[in-house]
């Protein structure tokens, strides 16, 4: 039995971001929640990295090459070069690959292995992490970010990303 059922509403909100951000102009990409906050396309190129650092870098699932983030460990993300704006079709792009890493682990991964651990530091801190604790720790990322978006995109007159409106 894979733990596609426990997170059954995931592929739902991955989907409403895609469909929000794929419709957005590159100055709507460029638009900031304040002067010092990121623009939005550096929101959502973190979101998707963040899946492929905890998957393919943390947990070491393959597939970070068929996305744009392939040195999932490296520290450097798309967020990190704000002289380089992304695309919407560019951030549909990330969104999409580094989604058929979650969406495939959702169907490959037991509720079993959610207990298996995996140590990481972070500076000179050791961690430890189950695997449970990885996913619940990227959803809710994702929701916190999808968030802070449609709060800026509501400010600016733009469509929200409804994660719960029905299909």
């Amino acid at each position: 039995m894979s733990i596609r059922l426990f997170y059954d509403h995931w592929p739902q909100y991955a989907r409403r971001l895609t469909e929000v951000i794929g419709a957005m102009s590159d100055e709507q990409l460029a638009i900031r929640p304040a002067p010092d906050g990121w623009p939005i396309w550096a929101t959502v190129g973190h979101t998707a990295s963040g899946r492929i650092y905890w998957l393919c870098g943390v947990l070491g699932e393959p597939g970070a090459e068929t996305t744009p983030f392939t040195e999932p460990l490296s520290g450097v993300g798309w967020e990190d070069d704000l002289d380089h704006p992304r695309s919407g079709a560019e951030l549909v792009m990330a969104l999409d690959t580094t989604w058929a890493i979650v969406d495939g682990v959702l169907d490959r991964w037991t509720p079993e292995m959610l207990e298996e651990t995996v140590e990481r530091y972070y500076g000179d801190e050791r961690q430890v992490h189950s695997r449970a604790s990885i996913l619940q720790r990227m959803l809710t990322h994702e929701a916190y970010h999808c968030g802070e978006l449609s709060q800026t995109l509501g400010i600016h007159g733009l469509p929200q990303i409804d994660l719960w409106r029905p299909d």
